[in-house]
C-alpha cells in the first residue's frame, strides 16, 4: 500500500494525523499511511499506467530543488500545529467528551486568538519561495481535463484522498498546479513528482484554496 509522502518533520505527520483524526474535520480518518523518509533524487519510476511528461523548457532538471511539504509552512504554524490546544489532546474517540469538544472546537474555530485553529486554515506562505524552481512529490486532485480526458489543472496535495474523501489541509500546503498539456492519470491514489516554478498565489474554487501555485514544466510517476 502507497505510504504517506514524507514531511520534514516526522513529528509533525504524526500529529497531524492523530490531531486530525481527533478533530470534527475528520482530517485522516480514513488514512493509515505510516510516514517515511524523503526519496532521493532519481529513485522515482515509471509506472506502465503513467508515461513520464516533459514540457518545453530552458530548466534543466538540475535547477530544481527538491523540497518537503513543510518547506512551505512558516514555523508558526507548524509550532501550532505540534502544540494543539487541550479540547484536542483532552478527547478520546466517540466518547461524549469527544462529542462535547468538538462542539466547542466549532464555536472557538472562528476566534482569532486560537492560533491552532489559524494554522489549520492558514494562508501564509514563505515569501522567499517565491519563483523557486522545486521540485516536490504529492498526489492529485482533478480540477479540469481537456477533451482527450487529460488533466490540465489540479491541486496537489501532501496526502492521499485530500479534498475528496476527507476535508482539505491548510491552504499553505496546498498547490494549485497547471499543465496545458495535460497528463493522463492511472489512478487517483498514485503519488507523482511535480517540478516546475513556484509562485505565492493564492487560488480559490469550491473544492479548497490554495496558498501555492506552479506552472508545471515536467512530472514523473512516484512508486514505493
Amino acid at each position: 500500500m502507497l505510504r504517506m509522502l514524507t514531511l520534514s518533520l516526522v513529528g509533525l505527520s504524526a500529529l497531524m494525523l492523530s490531531v486530525f483524526e481527533n478533530s470534527d474535520s475528520g482530517i485522516f480518518n480514513e488514512l493509515s499511511y505510516t510516514v517515511f523518509k524523503q526519496a532521493e533524487a532519481g529513485t522515482a519510476t515509471e509506472q506502465p499506467s503513467m508515461a513520464k511528461g516533459i514540457e518545453p523548457t530552458t530548466l534543466p532538471a538540475s535547477a530544481f530543488k527538491t523540497i518537503e511539504w513543510t518547506d512551505l509552512m512558516p514555523k508558526e504554524d507548524i509550532d501550532a500545529l505540534l502544540n494543539p490546544p487541550s479540547y484536542i489532546t483532552d478527547a478520546e474517540d466517540d466518547s461524549f467528551e469527544d462529542q462535547l469538544s468538538n462542539q466547542l472546537q466549532n464555536a472557538i474555530a472562528t476566534a482569532s486568538d486560537d492560533r491552532y485553529q489559524q494554522a489549520l486554515h492558514s494562508t501564509r506562505i514563505i515569501p522567499e519561495m517565491d519563483s523557486q524552481a522545486i521540485r516536490i512529490p504529492g498526489f492529485i486532485v482533478p480540477l479540469e481535463f481537456d477533451d482527450e480526458k487529460k488533466i490540465t489543472q489540479f491541486f496537489l496535495v501532501p496526502y492521499f484522498g485530500a479534498c475528496i474523501h476527507v476535508p482539505p489541509p491548510p491552504p499553505n500546503q496546498i498547490i494549485f498546479v497547471n499543465f496545458p498539456k495535460g497528463l493522463k492519470q492511472g489512478a487517483l491514489y498514485d503519488p507523482f513528482w511535480i517540478s516546475g516554478v513556484l509562485k505565492t498565489s493564492l487560488v480559490e474554487n469550491e473544492m479548497a484554496t490554495a496558498a501555492y501555485s506552479i506552472q508545471m514544466q515536467s512530472f514523473e510517476a512516484y512508486t514505493e
